[in-house]
């Protein structure tokens, strides 16, 4: 996730960050279940202040964009129709056992698209 804040833009500094996540979520940059940087970390790593990216999140939290899971952190939610949301949430948990097993991930699409053939 590369996101970056420009100090003098007439956009209000957490409403730069919320659009760049909302826009790398449309991408596919950013697939459901992807953690995010913590509050603190992100603005440390913004340089701006922790509330700056609070605030962002709380209203990317407020339109199912993100969802808070306590301790565990901050996730990027499933969204569409119950169809899509599951495909979604299926997509990231093959991609994170195939980064366990250390599958490449062109040879993990041919799995996918041969399993898909069938």
């Amino acid at each position: 996730m590369t996101l970056t804040i420009n100090p003098e833009s007439a956009i209000a500094l957490h409403e730069q960050l919320r659009t760049q996540i909302i826009d790398q979520v449309r991408a596919g940059q950013l697939a459901a279940g992807a953690k995010l940087p913590t509050v603190r970390g992100l603005a440390e790593s913004l340089a701006v202040a922790p509330n700056t990216v609070a605030k962002a999140y709380r209203e990317l939290e407020a339109d199912d964009i993100i969802e808070t899971r306590g301790r565990a952190g901050t996730f990027i939610s499933a969204h569409g129709d119950v169809t899509q949301q599951q495909v979604q949430l299926a997509a990231r948990s093959f991609a994170d056992r195939v980064r366990q097993l250390g599958v490449p991930a062109d040879a993990a699409l041919e799995y996918v698209t041969a399993a898909l053939r069938t």
